[in-house]
């Protein structure tokens, strides 16, 4: 096993992938496959795990361990099974319908407690598997099966939970932007803590173009900015845009109408500038951040406290509990 050359083949099944043509979680899941051979892991220490939906369809295509578990309950699974064995690489695999409606409240705990998952949500803005019903994340005003005249519910954005919970990594890519996804799956998977991972995906059945204002090639760039770690943050299709300080908030600005000192610099480490970035839609006037939003590994994992926390008390009862249970047939605990 130790000669094995870890590559993205190496961890794909040979099971037929179900998922119907042009679906963007082709594309996902071979950036996932790249975040596993950053991690280094042989398979047979790897595992994912998957709630309900058409996301939930992973394990079957990795030749890992994985588990396909019930709607919404992926993540206290995959924090179970972290726990449980702290050496295995685990991966959630999501959707938003998942995630974020029937699986909110594991979703926010999860992160909140920042267990040593990779979690990959898979963002299509509908619910797939089960025929076309709207979701948290779906846009108000979107026609769907249950919202025949228009969704007239502000819809969440999961990066903006994710970080206002203390996310410690929290990225954004779009199936379309192969390249990306593979940086943000990489860096996901070399991070200690959650890694929260939130990629669109186009849903060619029942939100077919859900994405299209911000991946057409004539203006796409226009309506999205990828974010890169010390670097002025300008986009548009002639990098004719950037963010600037607006009081406490950020604004959209033509370069040639701010002094270039104005033009903010992205810092993954920045908290606070994280939520504002997390929470701009082009609606607002402000472009769709892509790539890593915030990514800082200073914060102490639940796994690594759990085992902390048993070793220490370990130390002061003198005895584990192995050694209680051989000492007779009655003890005190």
């Amino acid at each position: 096993m130790a000669d094995t050359q870890l590559t993205k083949k190496y961890f794909a099944s040979n099971a037929e992938v179900m998922w119907c043509p042009g679906c963007g979680d082709f594309a996902i899941m071979n950036a996932v496959r790249s975040g596993m051979v950053a991690a280094g892991k042989p398979r047979d220490e790897v595992a994912i795990v998957s709630g309900i939906g058409c996301s939930s369809r992973f394990p079957y295509y990795m030749e890992t361990y994985g588990f396909h578990t019930i709607h919404g309950r992926a993540a206290p699974i995959a924090a179970g099974l972290k726990v449980a064995n702290r050496d295995l690489d685990v991966w959630v695999i999501s959707g938003d319908g998942d995630s974020t409606a029937i699986g909110g409240n594991h979703f926010i705990h999860v992160i909140r407690r920042n267990v040593n998952l990779n979690y990959v949500l898979i963002n299509n803005k509908i619910y797939g598997l089960t025929k076309g019903q709207y979701s948290p994340t779906s846009e108000m005003g979107q026609v769907s099966k249950t919202s025949p005249y228009g969704v007239i519910d502000y819809p969440m954005a999961p990066a903006k939970v994710a970080l206002s919970l203390g996310g410690t990594f929290v990225a954004r890519g779009i199936d379309r932007n192969m390249k990306l996804n593979e940086e943000i799956c990489v860096r996901g998977a070399l991070h200690k803590g959650l890694s929260f991972m939130e990629i669109y995906a186009n849903c060619v059945i029942y939100n077919d173009g859900a994405h299209e204002k911000l991946v057409s090639k004539e203006h796409g760039a226009d309506f999205h900015i990828i974010l890169r770690h010390g670097e002025k943050m300008i986009y548009g299709v002639d990098q004719q845009y950037c963010l600037v300080q607006d009081g406490f908030a950020i604004k959209s600005a033509r370069v040639n109408k701010v002094e270039e000192a104005d033009i903010l610099v992205h810092d993954e480490k920045n908290a606070e500038m994280g939520i504002l970035l997390a929470g701009m839609r082009p609606d607002i006037d402000l472009p769709l951040a892509f790539g890593v939003i915030f990514a800082d590994d200073r914060k102490k994992t639940y796994d690594d406290m759990i085992y902390e926390q048993v070793d220490a008390v370990k130390v002061k009862r003198g005895r584990t509990m192995d050694q209680i249970m051989q000492e007779g047939h009655t003890w005190t605990v």
